[in-house]
Formats: C-alpha cells, sequence, structure tokens
C-alpha cells in the first residue's frame, strides 16, 4: 500500500525532529578512571593562594605548592598547582604571561590511555582537534572540540599517576543548543563508552535560574566520570552557565557554611529539585562551583 504525498511528508518532517540516538562505540576504550579528570581554573596569580584555601577547605583534601612551568605548546609562563578533594579534583592555573589561544577555554583535562589512540578515535566520533598534541613537563596535551563548541584536554603522562577514588564523582555541567545537543551526546557517547542514564525533556527550570518554566536535561556517565547536559534558548541568567562542575556532598549546609567561612561567597540560595539540594558558589579569585547534596523527592 502506497503512503499519500501529504501523509509522507508529514512522517518525514517527524522523522526529522526525532533526537540524534547514541550508536554502540566502535572506538577505542581511552578513558581511565574519573578520578584522574580533572576541572581547569585560570585565576589571577594572586588569587591562588586564597582559591586553594577555600576549595580545600570547603571539600577537603589538599593542594599542592604551586610550581612555575609551561603548558602551552608554544611560550609561555605559568604558576600551576593540582587541587585534590574528595569531591573532585582541579588544575589550577595562574598565567604570569598573556594566555596562548585557546587555552583558558577548555573545561576539563581527562587523562587517556594513550594520546595518539585518544585523539584519532575522539577524531572518529566527530571531535575536532584545536591544539594537536604536545610534549608538557610530565607528558602529552592535546586540546579537542566536541559539537557545540565544548573544548577539553586530553593528557598524558609518562609516569601513570595513581589516585584515591573520589568519595563523590562530580558532575561536568554543559550548556548546548537545541540545535546540538543531540549530536554531542551522540558523539561524546560513543568516544567515552558511556550511556545516557536520563534525558528528561521537561527538567525543572529553577535548575537553571528561570523557576515556574522547564528545559531540557540530559544525565550521562562513563569512565571519565558524570556529565550533565543543560539544553537551553540561551536565556540564562547569571552565574548560570559559567558553573563548570556539579560537586556532590553529603551535607549541603554544612559545606556552604564551610565554604562562606573560607571566603567564599553563595551567589544562588540552595534549592530543591530532582532529589536534590543545590546552591552555587564563587570561590575567591572568581571560580564558580554547583554543589549539591541528594535529598527526598
Amino acid at each position: 500500500m502506497s503512503l499519500k504525498l501529504p501523509v509522507l511528508i508529514g512522517l518525514l518532517l517527524s522523522a526529522a525532529a526525532w533526537p540524534v540516538l547514541a550508536q554502540p562505540s566502535s572506538t577505542p576504550d581511552v578513558a581511565v578512571a574519573p578520578q584522574y579528570d580533572t576541572t581547569h581554573v585560570y585565576v589571577a596569580q594572586a588569587d591562588m593562594a586564597a582559591f586553594a584555601a577555600s576549595f580545600v577547605a570547603t571539600f577537603g583534601g589538599r593542594a599542592t605548592t604551586p610550581a612555575t612551568m609551561t603548558v602551552t605548546p608554544t611560550p609561555s609562563s605559568t604558576s600551576f598547582e593540582a587541587v585534590q578533594t574528595p569531591a573532585g579534583s582541579l588544575s589550577v592555573f595562574g598565567f604570569a604571561t598573556p594566555i596562548p589561544y585557546v587555552f583558558g577555554a577548555e573545561r576539563t583535562g581527562y587523562l587517556v590511555k594513550d594520546m595518539d589512540v585518544a585523539i584519532a578515535a575522539a577524531k572518529a566520533a566527530g571531535a575536532d582537534v584545536l591544539v594537536a598534541p604536545f610534549p608538557d613537563p610530565i607528558g602529552r596535551d592535546a586540546v579537542i572540540q566536541w559539537p557545540g563548541g565544548i573544548n577539553m584536554q586530553f593528557y598524558w603522562h609518562t609516569t601513570p599517576p595513581s589516585y584515591t577514588p573520589f568519595t563523590t564523582v562530580p558532575e561536568n555541567r554543559l550548556y548546548l543548543s537545541r540545535e546540538r545537543a543531540d549530536v554531542f551526546v551522540r558523539d561524546f557517547v560513543a568516544f567515552s563508552h558511556g550511556a545516557v542514564t536520563s534525558d528528561d525533556a521537561a527538567a525543572p527550570g529553577v535548575e537553571i535560574g528561570r523557576p515556574g518554566e522547564t528545559y531540557r536535561r540530559i544525565r550521562i556517565n562513563s569512565a571519565f566520570g558524570k556529565a550533565v547536559v543543560m539544553v537551553t534558548d540561551g536565556h540564562l541568567p547569571w552565574p548560570y552557565g559559567r558553573e563548570m562542575t556539579g560537586y556532590e556532598v553529603s551535607d549541603l549546609t554544612a559545606t556552604l557554611a564551610k565554604a562562606t567561612a573560607s571566603g567564599a561567597k553563595i551567589v544562588v540560595a540552595p534549592y530543591h529539585a530532582d532529589h536534590r539540594d543545590a546552591a552555587l558558589v564563587q570561590f575567591p579569585g572568581g571560580y564558580i562551583a554547583e554543589i549539591h547534596a541528594t535529598a527526598g523527592p
């Protein structure tokens, strides 16, 4: 039985609107574990000590002594320190020179098992290579970009690191347009060998500073850790979209008290949504983080 032209056109238009579904990955799995992935934080050198002290006071853990080095493929100089906590790790940069392009725009550093294999896998999954692999003081690095403009850095160490697993795995918070979200999810899930754990087309808008409205929220889990994709029209009140990572804690009230006592500011007061109590905090130096604790319905 043949379809009449109006019916056929309607079916084609409907299919074009379907979300792009993640496909099984045919690329190598290059992820190591979530505790080897860091949020990249750029602050003024003068703010590094206060920032690290406040972050550690809030979440526990420790910060390394800052060291001066070159972490880009072209000449530059930065103070660098690693901050490791049970809730997530940071790579903190305080540049003494202008920051070479495209550095400063990458969100995260992901440890990979093999740099060349990881680059090939990312390209096969749809990523662009913004900065080709280059040597750093302890290994190799590269910067890639996923559809929707999501920049990430890959790193590989000559001597493999050994870190304690996180108590709670942090959440990479990604804001994407409606036009690019499905393509990003398809490509990143294929590369990471991850899975979409939820896709809520009517998540509460209070999560993006728009109470009384809804938006689409997609959660992804992989060996790289957790990611949450917020699909929006970009009409976001400050500071939403500026926070790169969400940190899970056991007691939000106690954690916020530690944060404010150590110099941080609460920039979004605690709210309840999606079985969570959450707030947004700005640390000395400007870094903004979402902090949440599991709560009731």
